[in-house]
């Protein structure tokens, strides 16, 4: 069963013969007729997500309780499994709804999601707290090892008590009661947060009347950014919208000085200028309850529950983990401001610099030391290049995968492309959407989601997105990506590599249903191949003439991969710090003011450089307050350590050839969540992960010398 927040409630009774034919014609609640049950978009309408939600939720909670009442003796089959099946019609609707409140959302969307956050806590809520349920999983847990289960359905056992006993399962009637309201304020507050970011970021959008303030920006982008403004109908004016993260990828470029702090200031002060979109409330509050329920669940803090059963068991693994990088990337960053800062006095300038310089001045000294610059590699990364001819060539040339664009199933927004995913054998594996331009109504970052999850009890084949934000180009024009963007896709690719290849039996543990420090792994080992030699001579190719890369500037290119490495990795570890300050607080804290609390939590993580701010500031920080990574962003860092980990082992095998695919993907890639993780990656790699790869990947360790 795949457990998602929603009211199971007494609603049951009330339902009306009216109720039950709307029902019916609600395309979200039937599977759909469509290759591997992909959604009818074109038959699905804003109003049909309330009556679907609160329908789907009525029909599960109906099915738990037919199975917490059965008069039969709790066993594998009548409790588990049928958990497993339960919740069909909630899971299908959630899966788009979760797709369009994130990637084309509008006030009808962003209402309904507010109003259901509340009940879809409490009927998630109601599942786990069910005491007759537990009863029943706890009685199969007890004798699981005499039930002669095969080792994914034994595994299922362990979780599913693991998770009903880390919601509350065991707590006493009354703590369970305070639970429930902690869990439907929480989801109310998440909820709000997600909307008032969406908004704050969209206003924060810098409006530009002068098109001489824009100059350093290429042609292209400009002319993007009279088409952001005329899509807002501010017809003869200039608009660079925000991406999600704190600096943004046109400082790189404006030479005014002025304008870029004032497109700094707006990405900074977005969600925190006093308005209905200042978020800073919400968070505190969100802190609090956050301690509040771990305090009940007889968890320290709120970091010390979630990572209980993630790969770095509790707060104090990760702080250890966290402080081996802080002071070599700290020192790092230091050296890369002293070199930035005496190329600016260099130009005769005498200020001091700020965070609004860095992305600016680096950008010139690194022009200077690799004669590298944006403009002229980006004409060789134009995506549907990078896509087909890089993204999808790694993939084929490591696991055998095949893709065909298809133009006839219905999507959500027109940029939004479909493919067939076909396996080495011919095998159709799959959809894969790929919707990669930014929107006002799309939330910011970059993500991988199923629309529907591989499962062969289900007899499901798995339909997966990735979604981006790169500037979309004016019409008539490529889009030309920068390096980071081309990471970007291969990253998110990685998440669907997880998904497509998942062969699991039960939905709960298919695919990229892992841990949160675990899940990241696969991606960030797909960002390998971006430069491995190989792939990168097959997609990088001029746009215009089809010419490859110099190789002149491949070498630049390659040189430059550590140039900046200190800020990069400041910056996130920065961020990284700051949730586990956040969720590391104990119930009895008070309420903290967000901007006193983030500039002291920054001081004591060694990590408060006024030049290298946090890759999210508290009051933006989506992955945290909306997005499921509390007490968990430091995921990202971990599984850098898997990732370069893992391609050292492939770098010492040969590199990118079909049996390292093909082993990688029968041991990591196809396992979900059937197994402990780290004995999964001990198993494939022969040993625990080590973490100096990252550390010279990185830059921040120096190779030991070849002997």
């Amino acid at each position: 069963m795949r457990i998602f927040l929603g009211l199971a409630g007494t609603a049951l009774a009330l339902l009306t013969m009216n109720a039950d034919a709307a029902a019916r014609a609600n395309p979200l609640l039937s599977p759909s007729r469509l290759p591997f049950q992909a959604p009818a978009f074109d038959q699905i309408h804003d109003a049909d997500f309330k009556p679907a939600l609160e329908h789907g939720m009525r029909e599960q909670a109906a099915e738990i309780e037919k199975i917490a009442d059965a008069a039969a003796p709790p066993s594998f089959d009548n409790t588990i499994v049928a958990m497993e099946k339960s919740g069909q019609a909630l899971s299908r609707a959630l899966a788009v709804f979760g797709l369009l409140t994130g990637a084309n959302t509008d006030p009808t969307l962003q209402k309904v999601q507010e109003q259901m956050a509340p009940k879809l806590a409490a009927h998630q809520a109601s599942i786990y707290l069910n005491r007759k349920l537990f009863k029943r999983i706890e009685a199969i847990y007890r004798q699981r090892d005499r039930l002669k289960l095969d080792a994914e359905s034994l595994r299922l056992v362990e979780w599913y008590h693991q998770q009903f006993v880390r919601a509350g399962a065991r707590l006493s009637a009354a703590d369970q009661a305070k639970l429930k309201k902690l869990y439907e304020e929480e989801s109310t507050l998440s909820a709000q947060f997600v909307n008032k970011l969406l908004a704050a970021t969209k206003a924060g959008a810098l409006v530009v009347s002068d098109k001489s303030l824009l100059a350093g920006l290429a042609e292209g982008q400009i002319d993007a950014a009279a088409q952001a403004a005329k899509g807002r109908g501010l017809n003869g004016k200039w608009v660079l919208p925000l991406q999600n993260t704190t600096q943004q990828p046109d400082l790189a470029e404006l030479e005014n000085r002025a304008v870029r702090q004032q497109l700094f200031e707006q990405s900074w002060t977005r969600t925190e200028k006093g308005d209905a979109n200042d978020t800073r409330a919400t968070i505190a509050r969100i802190a609090q309850i956050r301690a509040a329920q771990a305090k009940l669940l007889g968890y320290p803090d709120y970091a010390a529950w979630k990572l209980d059963d993630q790969m770095a068991k509790t707060p104090q693994h990760v702080l250890d983990f966290l402080n081996r990088l802080v002071p070599p990337a700290v020192a790092r960053a230091r050296a890369e401001a002293a070199d930035i800062q005496a190329a600016i006095e260099a130009d005769g300038k005498s200020f001091r610099l700020e965070p609004w310089d860095w992305q600016y001045d680096s950008e010139r000294v690194r022009k200077a030391r690799f004669d590298l610059d944006e403009s002229q590699i980006k004409p060789y990364f134009e995506l549907n290049d990078v896509l087909e001819n890089g993204v999808f060539y790694a993939a084929h040339q490591l696991y055998g995968l095949s893709f065909k664009e298809r133009h006839d199933l219905p999507v959500w927004q027109p940029d939004v492309r479909v493919f067939n995913v076909f396996d080495v054998t011919g095998k159709p594996l799959g959809l894969f959407y790929a919707d990669y331009f930014k929107r006002d109504n799309k939330s910011g970052g970059a993500w991988m989601d199923n629309l529907v999850t591989q499962s062969r009890l289900l007899a499901q084949q798995p339909v997966i997105y990735n979604v981006a934000n790169f500037t979309k180009p004016a019409p008539g024009q490529p889009a030309l990506l920068s390096f980071d963007d081309v990471t970007t896709m291969f990253h998110e690719f990685g998440h669907a590599l997880h998904g497509f290849f998942a062969d699991e039996e039960y939905p709960s543990l298919s695919g990229t249903s892992v841990a949160r420090d675990f899940v990241e792994f696969p991606s960030q080992f797909n960002e390998h191949w971006a430069l491995y030699p190989e792939v990168f001579a097959h997609y990088a190719r001029n746009y215009k003439t089809g010419e490859p890369m110099p190789q002149a500037l491949v070498d630049k290119l390659k040189d430059s991969q550590l140039f900046n490495k200190g800020y990069d990795m400041t910056e996130l570890m920065s961020a990284a710090l700051l949730d586990m300050s956040w969720h590391m607080l104990p119930a009895s804290a008070p309420r903290e003011n967000v901007d006193a609390f983030e500039a002291a939590a920054l001081k004591n993580n060694g990590t408060d450089l006024p030049y290298v701010p946090p890759r999210y500031r508290s009051s933006y920080f989506m992955h945290i307050w909306g997005n499921g990574y509390a007490a968990g962003y430091y995921a990202y860092l971990w599984t850098q350590m898997l990732a370069d980990d893992a391609f050292e082992w492939f770098k010492q095998h040969g590199g990118l050839t079909r049996a390292n695919g093909d082993r990688f993907r029968a041991m990591i890639l196809s396992r979900g969540n059937t197994e402990d993780l780290a004995k999964m990656y001990r198993d494939w790699r022969g040993r625990d992960p080590s973490i100096e790869p990252m550390l010279i990947d990185r830059g921040l360790e120096t190779a030991p010398a070849k002997k």
